[in-house]
C-alpha cells in the first residue's frame, strides 16, 4: 500500500500536537499531518479566528499543496469533524483532488438539529469552563491551574464560536466514503449521528467504541487500524 497522507483537523482548543499519539504511531502506509488553527501552537502570535469561512479558507491554504500531491484522506474529531466536511467542499469547489476517504470522530452530522441546540460560546466564564471540564480530555494540571485556564479560555471560546455559527445548507452529497466513530458514553443521539449519511452517496460506516467524548485517546491503535483497513 502506497503511503497516504492523513490530513488531521484539531478539535476545539486543539493544535497541531493534538494527534501526536497518532503521528507517533509509525506505520508503513499512513503519514499523519495535523493542520494548525490560528492563535495557538506554532501560530500563537496570530489573532484567533471567530469566523467559520475564514477558518475554512485558512485550512484550504495550508493543505492545498498536500492535496495536490496525490491520494490523501481527511480526519477530524468533534469540531474537526465538521471542518473535515467543510474543507472537502472547499477542495472540490476549487477542482483539486478529492479525498480518498473521510474519517470523523465524536460529532453528529452537519445537518443535525443538535448543532443548533446549545450555545456554549455565550456562557459566562464559570459556566463555560464547567462545560469544558465536563467534556473531559483536558489534563488535570490545566484544570487545576487558573492561569492556564485563563490562557485556554479565549482559544476554546473562539473555536466554539466558529463551530456554533455553522448553518447547514443542503447540497448534493459527496461521492466520498465516510467512516464515523463515536464514543459509547457521548451525549449524542444515534439518529443525530446517522445524519452523516445525508452527506455522501456512499454507505457510511458507523462504529461505536467505549468511552466518553475523548475516547480517541483510549483507542489510538484501534482507530489507526480502522483508517488503515478502510484505505487498503
Amino acid at each position: 500500500m502506497k503511503k497516504i497522507n492523513i490530513i488531521c483537523l484539531p478539535f476545539a482548543g486543539g493544535n497541531k500536537y493534538s494527534y501526536r499519539a497518532y503521528s507517533a504511531f509509525h506505520t508503513a502506509s499512513l503519514n499523519f499531518v495535523t493542520l494548525e488553527y490560528p492563535g495557538r501552537g506554532a501560530r500563537i502570535k496570530e489573532d484567533l479566528t471567530f469566523n467559520l469561512e475564514d477558518l475554512v479558507d485558512d485550512l484550504y491554504t495550508q493543505c492545498a499543496a498536500l492535496v495536490s500531491e496525490g491520494e490523501y484522506a481527511l480526519y477530524g474529531h468533534s469540531m474537526g469533524g465538521l471542518m473535515v466536511y467543510l474543507l472537502t467542499r472547499k477542495i472540490l469547489a476549487n477542482n483539486l483532488n478529492a479525498p480518498k476517504y473521510l474519517f470523523v470522530t465524536g460529532t453528529v452530522g452537519p445537518s443535525s438539529p443538535m448543532r443548533l441546540e446549545r450555545k456554549r460560546s455565550l456562557l459566562s466564564k464559570e459556566a463555560f469552563l464547567q462545560e469544558i471540564k465536563d467534556f473531559g480530555g483536558m489534563p488535570d494540571e490545566i484544570l487545576k491551574n487558573d492561569e492556564m485556564l485563563d490562557f485556554f479560555e479565549p482559544i476554546l471560546r473562539a473555536d466554539f464560536t466558529v463551530s456554533e455559527s455553522y448553518r447547514h445548507i443542503p447540497s448534493s452529497p459527496l461521492n466520498v466514503p465516510i467512516t464515523v466513530v463515536t464514543g459509547s458514553q457521548e451525549d449524542m443521539e444515534v439518529d443525530e449521528i446517522k445524519t452523516w449519511q445525508r452527506e455522501t452517496t456512499k454507505p457510511v460506516d458507523f462504529i461505536v467504541l467505549g468511552g466518553g467524548h475523548f475516547f480517541i485517546y483510549e483507542h489510538v491503535e484501534r482507530i489507526i487500524d480502522i483508517i488503515h483497513n478502510k484505505l487498503s
